[in-house]
């Protein structure tokens, strides 16, 4: 039934839906906007060329371009004038029985061969559909804010979607200028699935007390390379946005510990400290920008250093910290065990400081923990044991800041910060990919282009090392005993054969 799409019907001109219409506009589709507020449509449709006027004055686009742009605008005033589009997008409030009502009413209205497509970013698209004569026509196509800006679109088959409906889409969103990525209908389709592991692990950390906010952020921003820190990044989007989404993922995947919400955001939500919008959320702001920003721990002054023992995992990182040890001008000891004054420095993966300093057979009390998953050129972290002597953090954290970088201590965790996080943001994607709700290449596309990651989750894994990454889940399970580090077969399969996470299976049938 797919056909090619030259005319659209817009159904809602909020921000989200005149985002769309811009893009759809620029790339020569007529668009015919409806709202049922009155005048709404025509304001959308002035507010839009005052934005490609914009556009022309910062030498963007021509003045040819943003002329045929808005000549391709249409206002309607009432919802019977799309009756001859090839498809009609709804951009409505989020509630399913405005939506489900809203598609019903087109029914009546388009021909049969209009395609139907919601804009939903946490709505079952089988659900919206189900109210329909024919939901083979529904698909979802879900943009995000801002459209013009953020080129990713997910495009999701609903369970009677049929499969040409959703090519057509594809191929609108490339004439769009946007990457088209496909998804089967489940809760939060990629980029709202795949980003519960950043934001609910650091606040998972946050509430062990594992470290301060400032530190989590610094770390994960700083050392694991993410654009903004996790904490940082709520108080942008705000909880009254983004902790209903994680209690609404959490449920629909029927209370799996990997999306657990955080007591600490519910809290902060009654509390109506939901982020900068506000002035108060993890952080303080003024106008909009952040007040008191936490500064990094200052370097203790220490006379002098003891010698340093080391422990780590592989040769590897053995001649990586050996390297780094002498660049920072250590007195490194060189036996089997270490001597009485020797500070033990242990690089485990997925343990915690207390469990590596029993692994390797050394002294709680002088042993301090180094994430090497980070870039140490960037940041380094430290971990304690509750046991290590104040002389021997004084001193790990006086050596590791002698060239000038950024060093950050924190308490005993399984997985250091980064370890953690980066371990379940690769392996939830490693989920997602195993369940077949998008394919590896549209997974690390969506993640990438949606919430801005240095790299997709999957390329990211292959990065770090599939067989390390498994390590560090199967050490939090074996600790922690918590099902939420479990590793998904997609990644334990693929570390246990040698092979890269982005390799696709081939089909069964």
């Amino acid at each position: 039934m797919a056909r090619s799409i030259n005319t659209m019907g817009l159904v809602g001109t909020g921000v989200m839906g005149a985002g769309i219409a811009q893009i759809a506009a620029q790339a020569g589709v007529e668009v015919r906007l409806y709202d049922a507020r009155e005048g709404a449509a025509v304001t959308a449709r002035d507010n839009l060329a005052s934005t490609l006027g914009k556009l022309v004055a910062k030498e963007k686009i021509t003045q040819a371009s943003a002329d045929a742009a808005v000549a391709m605008l249409k206002p309607v005033t009432a919802i019977e004038e799309l009756a001859a589009c090839d498809m009609v997008v709804e951009a409505i409030v989020e509630n399913l029985d405005a939506k489900r009502g809203l598609l019903t009413q087109l029914e009546g209205i388009v021909d049969a061969e209009c395609i139907l497509a919601t804009n939903t970013s946490s709505l079952s698209v089988s659900a919206i559909a189900t109210a329909c004569q024919h939901p083979q026509r529904v698909a979802g196509f879900h943009f995000f804010n801002p459209v013009p800006l953020m080129r990713v679109v997910e495009v999701i088959d609903g369970i009677a979607t049929d499969p040409a409906v959703s090519d057509a889409l594809l191929d609108l969103a490339r004439r769009m200028g946007h990457t088209g990525v496909r998804a089967k209908d489940t809760p939060g389709f990629i980029v709202n699935h795949a980003g519960r592991a950043y934001g609910t692990e650091a606040l998972k950390i946050l509430g062990e007390g594992v470290a301060p906010q400032g530190d989590v952020d610094r770390i994960l921003r700083e050392g694991a390379g993410f654009r903004m820190g996790p904490l940082e990044l709520f108080d942008l989007t705000a909880l009254d946005v983004s902790h209903p989404v994680m209690e609404s993922i959490y449920t629909q995947f029927y209370n799996d510990p990997r999306y657990t919400p955080s007591p600490l955001t519910r809290q902060m939500l009654v509390a109506g400290r939901v982020g900068r919008k506000v002035g108060q959320g993890f952080y303080r702001y003024q106008n909009g920008q952040m007040v008191d920003a936490p500064r990094p721990q200052p370097v203790p002054s220490v006379e002098r250093l003891p010698p340093v023992w080391v422990a780590t995992e592989s040769a590897d990182d053995q001649q990586k910290l050996a390297e780094l040890l002498d660049a920072l001008g250590a007195q490194v000891e060189e036996g089997d065990r270490p001597s009485e004054q020797a500070l033990c420095l242990i690089a485990p993966y997925g343990d915690d400081a207390t469990t590596a300093a029993n692994r390797f057979g050394v002294d709680a009390a002088r042993t301090v923990c180094v994430d090497l998953l980070t870039d140490l050129s960037r940041h380094r972290t430290l971990m304690m044991t509750p046991a290590t002597r104040p002389d021997m953090r004084a001193a790990a954290h006086a050596l590791f800041a002698r060239d000038g970088v950024g060093v950050t201590v924190i308490r005993d965790s399984v997985g250091f910060v980064a370890q953690r996080v980066l371990a379940m943001v690769v392996n939830l994607a490693c989920d997602i990919a195993q369940q077949q709700i998008a394919s590896p290449e549209d997974i690390d596309q969506a993640v990438r282009l949606g919430l801005g990651y240095p790299q997709g989750p999957l390329a990211w894994g292959d990065s770090l090392g599939p067989q390390r990454l498994l390590s560090i889940l199967e050490r939090m399970v074996d600790v922690t005993g918590d099902p939420r580090y479990r590793p998904s077969p997609w990644l334990r399969r693929r570390a246990q054969l040698g092979l890269s996470l982005r390799l696709d299976e081939p089909s069964a049938i």
